[in-house]
């Protein structure tokens, strides 16, 4: 039995498999569980020293299946799922997902609504950008702007709980529009960090724009060109980084979006440094939607008059037998949902986030997509490493934004 047991101890089987075949190259894992990977992802890569010569991405280390959950719930029992897709913008998907179930419906809300939501899906690409450029300073080597931009995450996710009560998945809002209508609370913070945020991101953009190490170690790393980042079907600031200036608030503006003057920045090669470029300066023009928005917000309803899918107040169901019964049909999932088919998308923290529904008029969709850019993204991933440095394929992926629990819905 001893000579069992330390046979057993002597042979144990590696977590990482690393060899060097025929051809002279040592096959390694990037990940799943490597810290720079940003998340749950594999990479078999072959290397040749330090060169990447072959690199084979694997997905399904998260896998949650949402699509499959989200066939077997009703509407809005929906919004909770999309919370945990890219948790980094989470009130985008929110507001995506009740945009699209509106479209399915035929609900229009009122143009106080359209704007709310606007503020609050910048605010969600604010904090996505933070996230994706502060991450990549810290991949560089620089990590005081990480902590200078993550105080202001902070600000963003209090102006969140104040509206919904929630910070990182906020499940905020409803079909039909918001639960409650801005406090003031929520105003005066929000207006707070329209004053300090500009301040320390011209900082933030001090510390990096010009700075030779970030330079050396972003310019010209994992480029891609405009045509092949079309051809993988790139969105977002990737595609924005490579010179096309494709966004959905503009192409197919949705919520109000052509209301307001801003402008689309771009890239020239589609390297590391455009793309922290364009995130850059997007939040610019994140700020200035939000400052219009505030101006001109309509007054009147923060929901559609649709009893029939918007929960009625609290006090209502106890004392109205209508709002009693409409309560009920809601929680039970009882919403007549006409049959169809309908696709939606918004303009994501790192492109477009689509929806795809199937209804047979049953009280849950009968078949759902979720259209996740990150998928896309780490398709590309092999090609824009390959050739390069080891050092490099951090540096790539985390300046494409790659959300793991996005990447396998």
């Amino acid at each position: 039995m001893e000579q069992k047991l330390a046979e057993k101890t002597t042979t144990p089987t590696p977590l990482i498999q690393q060899s060097v075949g025929d051809d002279g190259l040592l096959t390694i894992n990037l990940g799943p569980t490597h810290p720079a990977t940003h998340g749950i992802l594999q990479n078999l890569l072959k290397i040749d020293g330090e060169k990447i010569v072959y690199a084979e991405p694997t997905i399904g280390y998260i896998h949650r299946a949402f699509e499959k959950l989200s066939e077997r719930r009703p509407y809005y029992q929906i919004t909770p799922i999309t919370d945990r897709l890219n948790y980094c913008s989470a009130p985008i998907n929110n507001i995506g997902w009740h945009m699209a179930v509106e479209k399915l419906l035929g609900i229009e809300v009122p143009k106080r609504v359209d704007y709310m939501r606007v503020i609050i899906m910048e605010l969600a690409r604010i904090a996505d950008h933070i996230i994706c450029n502060s991450i990549l300073g810290v991949d560089t080597g620089a990590f005081s702007g990480f902590l200078y931009m993550f105080q202001k995450r902070e600000d963003i996710y209090e102006i969140y709980e104040e509206i919904c009560g929630s910070r990182l998945t906020t499940n905020i809002g409803r079909i039909g529009g918001f639960e409650r209508d801005f406090n003031d609370v929520a105003l005066a913070k929000l207006k707070k960090f329209l004053e300090d945020f500009p301040k320390t991101l011209d900082e933030f953009e001090k510390l990096f724009n010009r700075n030779r190490i970030f330079m050396d170690r972003t310019v010209g790393v994992g480029g891609i060109s405009a045509e092949r980042a079309l051809n993988y079907g790139f969105t977002g600031p990737n595609l924005r980084a490579a010179g096309v200036d494709y966004d959905v608030r503009v192409m197919n503006p949705y919520s109000s979006y052509e209301d307001f003057d801003f402008d689309i920045p771009i890239g020239e090669n589609g390297d590391c440094y455009d793309r922290f470029m364009v995130r850059n300066r997007e939040m610019h023009e994140s700020l200035k939607i939000i400052r219009q928005a505030l101006e001109k917000m309509p007054k009147g309803s923060f929901h559609a008059d649709v009893p029939w899918v918007y929960l009625p107040p609290k006090e209502d169901v106890y004392n109205n037998m209508e709002a009693l019964i409409y309560h009920f049909k809601i929680i039970m999932g009882e919403i007549n949902v006409p049959k169809g088919e309908v696709y939606f998308s918004v303009e994501g923290g790192n492109g477009e986030l689509g929806f795809y529904i199937v209804s047979d008029g049953g009280r849950q969709p009968y078949r759902l997509h979720f259209r996740r850019p990150c998928f896309i993204y780490y398709q590309a991933y092999p090609e824009l490493i390959k050739g390069s440095l080891l050092s490099d394929a951090i540096i790539t992926m985390s300046s494409l934004n790659i959300i793991a629990g996005e990447l396998d819905a």
